[in-house]
């Protein structure tokens, strides 16, 4: 008999089973979690693993899981940094071995966490939010007509919540980026803060460039912005432009987070070089720099950095 026997509200498995995606760059750990799942959620089919944060958004986009269960902290693109990454439809389990992690994200309005090493009754509750959510979306989508999607859609998981565009939430240590623009500033926070705990002496203090038949040594400290396009990332420094071949999220990996920012999926800023900023329609807003004379814009997922502007 499962837990879930004897658990109060807890509704029966759903007629199509749940589809997870299990991401941990240790593989005894995900074979544990898998261990625990199996037990506490029979019917839950494990659509796949992935090692690391990128491998992860790749076997999203593929195989469009119900639910991701996310480790926080792994090497190169972190937890947060990928769930970011999923879009707006991701509903996510974090799961950390860093409980002060998930403690912040409580405090600012996320449900729930898990903390490794797991405890089969702390587990045992996060799984019954999860599917009281799945559940709940699939009805909704039942009494529309049309197909539920995968994803839990416009529930708060375990919570009940008003009508509107932006409300889901997945259980979690910051619930799913399907919870509108709070929750995307959740994650964004928490992605600093993981980025401000890498020793200083890991980051990025020079820029490889290729500038004609030269390899240009560009002083991270006096680039400008970066933006890329499917290629390549332009960087602007107080001295020219160059190309290189790294993307936004693995320069986001080694800059310091309290100087760059990311204001566009295609653009970091150097806040030294920020003159102003302009709002603009629908919560986007323009980057104006010091001596220059094009603008840097900011997305809606974005702009929460210059509120206080």
């Amino acid at each position: 008999m499962s837990v879930h026997d004897d658990t109060p509200g807890t509704p029966a498995p759903p007629a199509c089973p749940a589809r997870a995606l299990i991401v941990d760059d240790e593989p005894l750990l995900r074979a544990h979690l898998a261990h625990h799942l199996a037990t506490l959620w029979p019917d839950l089919q494990i659509a796949g693993e992935a090692r690391n944060g990128r491998e992860a958004v790749d076997l999203y986009h593929e195989l469009q899981p119900d639910v991701v269960f996310l480790d926080v902290h792994m090497p190169g693109m972190n937890g947060v940094e990928a769930a970011r990454m999923m879009g707006p439809d991701a509903h996510l389990v974090f799961v950390t071995a860093y409980e002060q992690y998930a403690v912040q994200a409580f405090d600012q309005g996320a449900i729930d966490y898990v903390v490794k090493p797991f405890e089969r009754e702390r587990l045992a509750e996060s799984v019954a939010r999860v599917r009281r959510g799945l559940a709940a979306e699939r009805a909704q989508a039942a009494a529309r007509g049309g197909p539920s999607g995968g994803a839990f859609g416009g529930t708060l998981a375990g919570t009940p919540t008003g009508p509107g565009p932006g409300a889901s939430v997945a259980a979690g240590l910051a619930a799913g980026t399907g919870g509108g623009e709070g929750v995307d500033d959740v994650l964004a926070a928490l992605a600093a803060e993981l980025r401000r705990r890498v020793p200083a002496s890991s980051r990025l203090q020079w820029i490889r460039a290729s500038v004609g038949q030269m390899i240009k040594l560009i002083p991270v400290d006096e680039v400008l912005y970066f933006r890329s396009d499917e290629k390549y990332t332009l960087v602007a420094w107080v001295g020219g432009e160059a190309l290189i071949r790294k993307s936004i999220r693995e320069l986001l990996d080694g800059l310091d987070p309290d100087t760059f920012i990311q204001v566009h999926r295609s653009t970091i800023v150097n806040l030294r070089f920020v003159s102003q900023v302009v709002k603009g329609p629908n919560e986007t807003a323009e980057v104006h720099l010091k001596g220059r004379d094009e603008t840097l814009a900011v997305s809606r997922n974005h702009v929460h950095w210059f509120r206080q502007y």
